[in-house]
């Protein structure tokens, strides 16, 4: 912890290794370290971690999370770089819920939504053809 530093994103799940491997085979993302209630990965030379409910022991964010509670509701988890084309097909070949397939945005990208294992949306995008 001593080594953080600037914006940190923690993501509380119950089960980080299928957290992982959504996030590896859906969305090319690097799992730097993984254990059974711990994660670090990358994607565009950020990172962020996930921590499984059991690892936070008491900490007041497990009152919110209720049993089969859809966690992450009004939250985008953004990955730029990410063909979102590829990721749609991904997620839905692996039984994954696209929200919305991959579309031209008018802000420059086109990007799709896809609900991982535990409800969290992630949105993965590219510079829309002939966008700088």
């Amino acid at each position: 912890g001593r080594s953080l530093k600037g914006f940190g994103v923690n993501i509380l799940v119950r089960d980080v290794a299928a957290l992982c491997r959504f996030l590896v085979e859906v969305l090319e993302v690097e799992v730097a370290y993984a254990d059974r209630d711990f994660a670090v990965c990358r994607h565009g030379g950020h990172e962020w971690m996930l921590h499984s409910d059991a690892s936070y022991h008491s900490n007041p964010l497990l009152a919110l999370t209720g049993d089969g509670a859809i966690r992450g509701a009004g939250l985008e988890l953004r990955l730029y770089g990410i063909d979102p084309d590829a990721a749609a097909a991904r997620a839905a070949a692996a039984g994954h819920t696209v929200l919305q397939p991959a579309t031209d945005k008018p802000h420059g990208l086109r990007e799709c939504y896809i609900a991982g294992p535990e409800g969290y949306v992630w949105v993965p995008s590219v510079h829309k053809a002939g966008k700088d």
